[in-house]
């Protein structure tokens, strides 16, 4: 099969089984597949990306295109929903990440800013398992050193001991003052 052949004779070739003639159609449409996506996505690596995984596609599904001669609007029409639910995952991922940051500076007390608040967090993330509930749970949350220690299942001076120890780790990970 020739380059030169109408997409319809290639798309039948195709269909039938020929590489060749599905790899025809892969260079004759890809460079404008890939300009209307980097014009879509206005990003060049993820119209790329997604140019080659709708062609990977099509390839699998070339038996449902049952008018060989619409294969180039075929083939931009799954690109472009492609794109399309690429974008809408993406702005979805955008409200959930915007979601949790308020939240993260909602949890914050009064008078903390976002930076300190992401210190804290980090911070946090620095003790141990034990003393991050019980710190989270007194300090954070104002349950009582008894509440603490019958919810984690731990005896009253241990929960005091993570209390002390996860306190004076955090004022110094803060640059606190630990005599307070």
């Amino acid at each position: 099969m020739s380059g030169g052949a109408p997409d319809a004779a290639l798309v039948r070739s195709a269909q039938g089984g020929s590489d060749a003639a599905f790899g025809i159609l892969v260079n004759r449409h890809q460079q404008a597949l890939r300009g209307f996506l980097r014009r879509v996505c206005r990003n060049w690596a993820m119209a790329d990306d997604i140019a080659q995984d709708v062609f990977i596609s099509a390839w699998s599904k070339l038996d449902q295109l049952h008018d060989p001669d619409a294969f180039r609007s075929w083939i931009t029409g799954m690109a472009w929903r492609r794109a399309a639910a690429i974008g809408r995952s993406a702005g979805r991922r955008r409200a959930r990440e915007a979601s949790w940051v308020e939240a993260q500076d909602n949890g914050a007390p009064e008078g903390i800013s976002t930076d300190d608040n992401m210190a804290l967090t980090d911070a946090m993330a620095e003790l141990t398992p034990d003393q991050r509930a019980c710190v989270a749970l007194c300090l954070a949350g104002s349950w009582s050193h008894g509440e603490a220690a019958k919810t984690l299942g731990i005896p009253v001076g241990t929960v005091k001991s993570h209390i002390a120890r996860g306190r004076a780790r955090l004022l110094e990970a803060l640059g606190g003052d630990n005599d307070a």
